[in-house]
């Protein structure tokens, strides 16, 4: 109770602080409610203290608060007499507002009071409206922990909205809102995070770049005295896409946006997997990336000809470093000119046969696309997108840019004319040139001239921190002012481009090939992660680069997209040997693993230096080994929306220490990553959280943490990045060998981490890795889920379960080994028996080793069928069977 009474004083002083003296706000007028919805009418009460320059306040407000599940709640508040841009429902399908409207319609408002409450025992979210003056407040009603509570003085005006929350500081630790090149996954206090997609360069820390994602998740401390440990974590999405400043300053969150509504989502969580799962459920699942993109993927900028691609591939194959997409930038275009082929350097008779033998390997191609088309009555990409009337306006006529092939007119991606274009002009290209993915750049919209206002959506009231330095929102990208179809203003749908060119490839590809596509977008909004890949962008080739990758890859994950990576060894800037090499060790395992530098950069493929190719053999080798296991990450990314790559809180919430941890990362819920991030390292100051973690290189017992977890320095030869499995996981893992296509037909290993209770779990995801479906009713895949106990009599049992079997070589492909890590050591005399569904193995079918003061048995020599469930018992011997 004096907890809570202390987290009311706070909340009470907040206000006083945060309201200045006679702010009235807005009042509630009138409250509807019918079982999980809930309508109120709100009237401005005296207006508000925001300057009279940004315009007249909107004067009566319509709110709309819906349970929409057990798991989210939704909060609206819009203008009740005047239509308003939002999200449109086809860019995010989800509930109307509408559809709330119509269930109340008919009931009489309730009588005045105070406040009211919506509350539904199968939620744990209640939301408290307060009547004068309004406010609102969305709470935990497990607890009582109060997780959004506003201020009185809600701004609501035509181009300037604003509404504050307070936070309670020292137990709220928030995670998201992006996209910018943070310094710390865990966001700052006193920061403000710009959302306004813009081409700015991603070694700019701290300033909006190419995405806009206004989520975050929270989480939280228990109140002080209440013990250790999280109390709970939740989710806030605001679904807007104007531009926008959020003010954190650790004790409150103020969001200040230049149209639109304040479209909120309260994700209950309680954990950090809960909340992304609810998260994508609303957004829209990942979408699954072929198997082939998981292997690894070299671009420069700056191939000169086919020759050169020729000479790289040859490079790769002749140092027996993995190599699986060769990539090109727009030196293959004629005059930089979507769809075209530079007709001396990159023709087609040419680049075709280097494609094909490209394809014969077993290797993928994929080229860049740019969302601006040359202005040349010669060029029929763009005489075609004239007749279909497709480009975005200005004034009445198409609006004039300058990108790369010069003078250029913008796709409106916006009209359904424009999508139908561009999967025609694919497939037209795709006829010359068979390329395997796309890579979508330049998308924010990237404008190399800034345009001149023309009316008052180019100089909106409130100048938002575009760049760290307020910015025109013109900056360097296409007017506010430009139109698209359907009369929607730039100004409001500008961080949508991204998202709806992916959309428009994603489902080009899939009508052209009939396979599962792979788009990479440098642009992105809310649910782009249905349809695209994305990397960071241009970065630098720096330390503080490599460091903050990480960063901007867990947000990512967040974000719900997934398949995410940073240019390795950096895109600008030249990179020494050492950072180049210390990177491509990380950049191995990010999801998304591609090296790619600048033009009139040093080359920087990794077989160029012995000390590179020996770091990439390494690094790359042991991801082609883990390939099963991810794979089945990104199975668990399409159903559940758990990132690939996660932050040690997702899987250890009750360990505060895993908050502030940002040099480390998992992959899944248990292989732990320790790269070296500093220039002149011998040693990484590694966090492990409690339990036993395992070396992936030799299967010892690097750490037991007991209780709490132990920082340890791990030795980091200038070769190896460190990695860890925690007890209690079991890897499915395939051969390293240098296509993907290779890998995947060889032998399984099994790799059983026990915990300290003898027990271990994993699961392996099968599919032909192309199939537009994943896992869904109808397509054709395999799911195995493994398990370990270990018995009192110290009986060790491996089993499988099929839960889904109707991938067809999961009938053919073979477990040849099984290795198991964390065995209780042997007696001299002692020896391994294994019995397979209860025949004894004969010969001499294990290895034992003793590792760390624990022993590691590898079990050879066997063939088990990976979708026929089997059980292996391993015992000392002599072992009687029963």
């Amino acid at each position: 109770m004096a907890n809570a009474s202390y987290l009311g004083l706070l909340l009470l002083f907040f206000r006083l602080v945060a309201v200045p003296w006679g702010a009235a706000g807005y009042e509630v007028a009138s409250v509807t409610r019918s079982g999980t919805l809930l309508s109120a009418r709100l009237e401005l009460a005296g207006g508000t203290a925001a300057p009279s320059s940004l315009g007249p306040d909107v004067r009566s407000l319509l709110l709309t608060a819906s349970l929409e599940t057990d798991s989210w709640l939704h909060v609206r508040i819009t203008d009740a007499n005047h239509p308003r841009w939002e999200v449109p429902q086809d860019v995010i399908p989800r509930p109307t507002p509408e559809d709330v409207l119509l269930q109340l319609r008919g009931r009489s408002a309730l009588p005045r009071t105070s406040r009211r409450v919506l509350s539904t025992a199968g939620s744990d979210i209640d939301f408290t409206i307060y009547a004068s003056p309004f406010r609102f407040m969305v709470s935990r009603r497990s607890t009582g922990d109060v997780l959004f509570d506003t201020s009185s003085n809600l701004i609501f005006k035509d181009r300037y909205l604003e509404l504050t929350s307070a936070l309670p500081e020292g137990r709220a630790s928030l995670y998201g809102l992006g996209e910018h090149t943070k310094r710390t996954f865990r966001l700052l206090h006193n920061e403000t995070f710009t959302l306004w997609n813009s081409d700015i360069q991603a070694g700019n820390a701290n300033v909006n770049l190419y995405g806009s994602h206004p989520f975050y998740m929270d989480v939280r401390l228990p109140p002080l005295g209440a013990g250790s440990g999280v109390d709970a974590t939740h989710g806030v999405l605001l679904l807007n896409s104007n531009g926008m400043d959020v003010l954190y300053g650790g004790s409150y969150i103020t969001y200040k946006i230049i149209g639109g509504v304040l479209d909120y989502y309260f994700f209950a969580g309680p954990s950090p997997l809960d909340v992304v799962d609810q998260y994508t459920q609303l957004i829209g699942r990942p979408v699954p990336m072929p198997y082939w993109s998981f292997g690894f993927h070299q671009c420069r900028f700056g191939y000169k000809n086919v020759a050169d691609l020729e000479g790289v591939v040859d490079g790769y194959a002749k140092a027996r470093i993995p190599l699986e997409v060769m990539w090109t930038d727009i030196d293959y275009m004629d005059k930089f000119k979507d769809f075209t082929l530079d007709p001396v350097n990159f023709p087609a008779s040419r680049l075709r046969p280097f494609v094909d033998r490209l394809h014969r390997n077993g290797l993928k191609y994929v080229l860049i696309l740019e969302p601006g088309i040359s202005v040349n009555t010669t060029y029929g990409t763009f005489i075609r997108g004239m007749q279909h009337d497709i480009f975005l306006k200005r004034n009445g006529r198409e609006y004039l840019g300058k990108v790369w092939p010069g003078e250029a007119y913008f796709l409106d991606f916006m009209n359904p004319r424009a999508a139908e274009f561009w999967a025609h002009e694919i497939a037209l290209f795709r006829r010359t040139v068979p390329i395997d993915g796309l890579w979508l750049d330049m998308n924010e919209i990237s404008n190399f001239i800034t345009p001149t206002p023309l009316n008052a959506l180019d100089d909106p009231p409130y100048r938002i921190n575009n760049n760290g330095e307020r910015r025109p929102i013109n900056n360097k990208t296409v007017p506010a002012s430009a139109m698209h179809h359907g009369g929607v203003s730039e100004y409001d749908a500008h961080n949508l481009f991204g998202l709806l060119q992916s959309r428009a490839t994603h489902r080009a590809l899939i009508a052209d090939t009939g396979r599962r596509p792979f788009v990479l977008s440098r642009s992105t909004f809310v649910g782009s992660g249905r349809y695209a890949a994305h990397w960071t962008g241009d970065n630098l080739a720096t330390w503080d680069d490599l460091r903050y990758s990480i960063n901007t890859m867990l947000s990512f994950g967040l974000f719900g997209v997934p398949m995410v990576g940073a240019d390795i060894c950096g895109f600008g800037g030249e990179p020494t040997e050492e950072l180049c090499s210390r990177w491509i060790q990380l950049g191995a395992l990010y999801p998304f693993s591609r090296q790619h530098s600048a033009i009139s950069k040093v080359p920087r493929e990794l077989y160029l230096r012995e000390s590179l190719a020996r770091s990439a053999r390494k690094a790359l080798g042991l991801r082609y080994r883990l390939l099963p296991y991810i794979y089945t990450l990104m199975y668990e990314a399409h159903t559940s929306g758990a990132p690939i790559a996660r932050p040690l809180l997702f899987s250890y919430p009750h360990d505060i220490e895993t908050y502030d941890i940002d040099k480390q990362f998992l992959l899944g819920r248990g292989v732990l990553v320790s790269p070296v991030l500093e220039p002149g390292a011998t040693a990484v100051d590694a966090y492990f959280p409690a339990g036993r973690w395992f070396s992936l290189y030799d299967y010892s017992l690097a750490v037991a943490a007991m209780g709490p977890g132990r920082r340890v320095m791990l030795p980091a030869p200038s070769d190896t990045v460190n990695v860890h499995v925690a007890g209690g996981n079991i890897l499915p893992l395939q051969q390293s060998l240098l296509t993907t296509a290779c890998a995947r037909r060889s032998v399984f290993h099994l790799l059983v981490a026990l915990a300290d209770d003898g027990t271990a779990n994993g699961d392996l995801f099968l599919d032909d890795g192309e199939s537009p479906e994943m896992g869904e009713r109808g397509s054709e895949f395999s799911l195995i889920k493994f398990s370990c106990s270990t018995g009192s009599n110290g009986v060790i049992r491996v089993r499988s379960r099929v839960v889904h079997n109707s991938y067809a070589p999961s009938r053919t492909l073979v477990i040849g080994k099984v290795v198991l890590m964390g065995l209780p050591s042997l007696a001299p005399q002692e020896k391994l028996a294994v019995y397979v569904n209860g025949t004894v193995v004969n010969g001499n079918p294990t290895r034992y080793l003793n590792r760390g003061g624990l022993g590691v048995a590898h079990v050879r020599g066997l063939s088990l069928v990976v979708g026929e469930e089997f059980e292996l018992k391993v015992a000392t011997s002599p072992l009687v069977y029963y």
